[in-house]
This record gives structure tokens, C-alpha cells and sequence, in this order.
């Protein structure tokens, strides 16, 4: 056997721990992202401006700045400062999150926007508090419309996600490079890492779009109307 088929075969099940490490800092990126984009997307289409202020310079910021500069910023800057004391997953975690944040929160908002505007004042005239109108209404509506932008932004963060290994998490990068940094066979490990983050990518996505088949209503169309 060729030695880079000996190191591929070698090291794969140690690579493949990294990939369920990968996979678990992009699942918990995306909820986190989603749960505040959610917010931050609502803030922004029916809050007050001071509020649309702040949350828009939040998306200035977090769209702004690179991820391996936040990774550095929140890791070594501000969690340290705050005497936090977050491991690798966690930190990564959270600025993914955060940064996925700001996309999925412009995602909603134009969700949001595409609804017609005589839904929300249905709602009103039936005794429906803004609140509960944006629960009941709004939100089932625009979570089911954005599916498709949300997967294309899990591709995103999973590519995102390799510059964990520059704090030390124990990811497919991390874990390629200190095979490939000992064994000196850096070409087939860097494509056997890429062959798995492909195929994390498209598991992701197919999942993504049966949830999309699943959820869908015939005879509704992405801008809130019947076709």
C-alpha cells in the first residue's frame, strides 16, 4: 500500500473525530444564530429606532469584521477580560453564532418584508396583539420561507469553522495538520479533509431541503401569496 493510503487509512478515524467536533460547533452556531437573528430581524422591522440603531450597527459589525478576527477579539480579548473562562468549542461557538446572527437576521428581515402588510393588520382588527401576531403569523411564515438562504449560510459557516484550529479546538483542520505536520504527507490528508468537509456540506444541505419539501404548503408561493 502506498504510504499516503497508510496515512489516510491510519488517520481517518482520529479526522472523522474532528468532523463530529466540526459538526457540533455548526449545529450549535446555527441555533444560537437563529434564535437571535430571529429577534434581531424582528427588532429591526417593528421596533422603535433607537432600537433599529443599535441592531443595525450590530450587523455593520458583525458582517464587517472577519471571523478570524473575532475568533481572536472574543478568545484571547474580551473573555479573558471578562474572566471567562470558555473552552475552544464554546468560544468558537458563540462567535459563529453571533456572526451567523447578523446574516440570518438580514435573511428574516426580508422575509419579513415580503409578507403582505394586510396579514399583520388581519391580525390587529381580530383582537391580535402585536406580539402575538408576530408569533402566531409572522414568524411560522418567514422560518418557512428562509429555509433555502439558511442552508446556503450552514455551508457558509461550516467553511467558517475551520479557523477554530487557530485557538486549539480540535477540529477536521486542526486535526489534518498535526497528522500531515508528523507524516509529512500533507497533499492526500488536505484532500481527504476537503473530501469530508464536502460531504458535510451536502448532508447538511439535503437534510435542509427535505425540511424545505416537508414544511412547504402547495400552492404557496416564497412571497407570502398563493400562486
Amino acid at each position: 500500500m502506498p504510504p499516503s493510503l497508510t496515512v489516510i487509512v491510519d488517520s481517518f478515524p482520529y479526522l472523522i473525530q474532528g468532523a463530529f467536533f466540526t459538526a457540533g460547533i455548526v449545529v450549535c452556531a446555527m441555533l444560537f444564530g437563529l434564535l437571535l437573528g430571529v429577534c434581531i430581524a424582528v427588532g429591526i422591522v417593528y421596533g422603535p429606532w433607537p432600537v433599529r440603531f443599535v441592531l443595525n450597527l450590530y450587523l455593520w459589525i458583525f458582517r464587517g469584521v472577519p471571523v478570524l478576527v473575532l475568533l481572536f477579539l472574543f478568545y484571547f480579548g474580551l473573555f479573558t477580560y471578562l474572566g471567562l473562562n470558555f473552552s475552544a468549542f464554546v468560544s468558537v461557538a458563540i462567535v459563529l453564532g453571533l456572526t451567523t446572527a447578523a446574516y440570518q437576521a438580514n435573511i428574516f428581515k426580508g422575509a419579513m418584508l415580503s409578507l403582505p402588510i394586510g396579514q399583520f393588520r388581519a391580525a390587529s382588527s381580530l383582537g391580535m396583539s402585536d406580539v402575538q401576531a408576530i408569533k402566531s403569523i409572522v414568524l411560522p411564515q418567514i422560518l418557512r420561507i428562509s429555509i433555502p438562504a439558511w442552508s446556503n449560510e450552514y455551508s457558509i459557516i461550516l467553511k467558517d469553522s475551520a479557523l477554530a484550529f487557530v485557538i486549539g479546538a480540535p477540529e477536521i483542520m486542526a486535526r489534518t495538520q498535526f497528522v500531515a505536520s508528523r507524516t509529512y504527507q500533507h497533499l492526500p490528508l488536505y484532500i481527504t479533509a476537503g473530501i469530508i468537509y464536502f460531504v458535510l456540506t451536502w448532508i447538511g444541505v439535503r437534510l435542509l431541503f427535505k425540511l424545505e419539501k416537508r414544511v412547504r404548503i402547495p400552492g404557496y408561493s416564497d412571497n407570502g401569496a398563493n400562486s
